[in-house]
């Protein structure tokens, strides 16, 4: 399958070919030419909003002013895609970090979210099998639940060599296998080449690459090669959702998108772990042909992201420059880096035996497999309440909950706890564990006799 061959067509839904552009949007370019008299659009007369100038201060004492030129444009309406400055600043970020092969394109949202909604969205038909990564993102497995698509998710159980012991799923599909280092290749080729034929056949991966939620791992470099040679050979779009690229511990692994020969990868970035979550600035890279329509989705939807929210980003990131704005993510990684090795240590002091991890090497997360629970839900919304320690059931990470059964797993993050706080917590989850074997052994012992 070769660039030339992709038929775009084939992968977008029935109701994204049928869209047509905003009557009224497609006003917005012609605005700006000079000498245009505009009677058309609608927008509010801008003399009449009360901001003069936005001022941002830096936790270093820097103080910014968002140019006026690009506050005025911010407060009026904008172009779909987001305010030309900050996805032309975005855009050469893409050619500098990863360095694609095809031309691209970038288009902004209201965090990456919404961002990855809209592709799928766009993709899929009624009927569609999507191949998604299980345990995986609950927002996104949320949003495909209601989709008319079914889910080829993975059924995993952790062993102490990582994500190797496998449960058996029930469903017709063969389920697509997750280790330590994410999907392995060799399975989904085996799955792929051996799709049952009366079957629709998968059209894209979705999957999280680099430190995923829940999982914390990572895909290697030789794994991510061999995966976008699977989805060459069965024509597979590429959804690569990448929140934590920048929250790497080590050295930077090189992205789907840098390897994109054919233009089959739509990627999605995030402000959020970088900047601040709450100003809900992400963007998408890919081919045109698929972004545009992604575009026409967000016409539909919420019009455009935020052009405040981006003038104060774009302030920030210009000023820094590219090179700056990498300088800082080092420094987000390194914090993060940190945490997560302090937060490890007190898993080894407090959980030694009773539960199973694998040490993350990006992200913010840790999965922990307990030993000698059969069941986390309860445990973890009651009990452990009770102990004044939060964390998330694993069951709310798969695809399909009611046929996983009873799950050993949960989640827990490090990202924003003090020192001491994690210490605290791990020893008030390893007493509860206790608690219910010790609890769970006596109940065995009576029901014995």
């Amino acid at each position: 399958m070769t660039a030339s061959t992709i038929d775009y067509q084939h992968f977008l839904s029935e109701s994204s070919k049928a869209r047509e552009p905003s009557a009224i949007r497609r006003l917005i370019p012609l605005t700006k030419i000079p000498g245009m008299i505009s009677l058309g659009a609608g927008a509010p007369n801008g003399d009449l909003f009360p901001f003069e100038g936005i001022s941002i201060s830096l936790k270093n004492g820097q103080s910014l002013q968002v140019d006026s030129k690009v506050l005025n444009e911010s407060l009026t309406y904008g172009p779909s895609d987001g305010i030309p400055q900050l996805n032309g600043w975005l855009k050469e970020l893409q050619r500098i970090q990863h360095a694609p092969p095809k031309d691209f394109v970038v288009s902004i949202g209201t965090g990456s979210q919404d961002l990855v909604t809209k592709a799928l969205q766009m993709l899929i038909s009624p009927g569609d099998n999507v191949l998604f990564e299980s345990p995986g993102y609950v927002g996104v497995i949320a949003f495909l639940r209601h989709q008319p698509c079914n889910l080829i998710g993975t059924i995993l159980l952790l062993d102490n060599t990582g994500f190797g012991h496998r449960k058996e799923n029930v469903q017709w599909f063969q389920d697509v296998d997750l280790d330590s280092h994410g999907v392995v290749p060799a399975k989904l080729r085996e799955q792929l080449d051996n799709w049952p034929a009366d079957k629709r056949k998968p059209k894209m991966l979705y999957t999280v690459p680099v430190g995923g939620n829940p999982t914390g791992v990572s895909q290697t470099l030789e794994r991510k090669k061999e995966i976008y040679q699977i989805a060459q050979e069965h024509n597979l779009l590429i959804l690569e959702d990448d929140p934590y690229y920048y929250l790497q511990f080590g050295d930077k692994i090189p992205s789907y998108l840098s390897m994109d020969v054919d233009g089959r990868v739509l990627r999605f970035d995030s402000m959020s772990k970088i900047l601040s979550s709450g100003l809900r600035v992400g963007w998408a890279t890919g081919p045109i042909e698929l972004v545009n329509v992604m575009n026409l989705v967000t016409q539909t939807a919420n019009l455009q992201p935020s052009s405040v929210a981006q003038a104060i980003t774009y302030t920030l990131v210009d000023s820094w420059g590219h090179d700056g704005f990498y300088a800082h993510t080092l420094k987000v990684a390194a914090f993060y880096s940190q945490r997560c090795q302090l937060f490890c240590s007190y898993a080894r002091k407090h959980l030694a035996g009773l539960a199973e991890w694998v040490e993350p090497d990006a992200g913010m997360f840790v999965w922990f497999y307990l030993n000698g629970i059969e069941d986390s839900f309860d445990l973890i919304l009651t009990k452990a309440v009770e102990k004044k320690v939060l964390l998330v059931p694993g069951i709310e990470f798969f695809c399909h909950p009611k046929e996983v059964g009873p799950v050993q797993f949960v989640r827990a993050s490090f990202s924003n706890v003090s020192e001491e706080d994690m210490d605290a917590g791990l020893e008030r989850l390893a007493s509860l564990l206790r608690d219910h074997i010790a609890e769970s052994n006596n109940t065995n012992t009576i029901d014995n006799k």
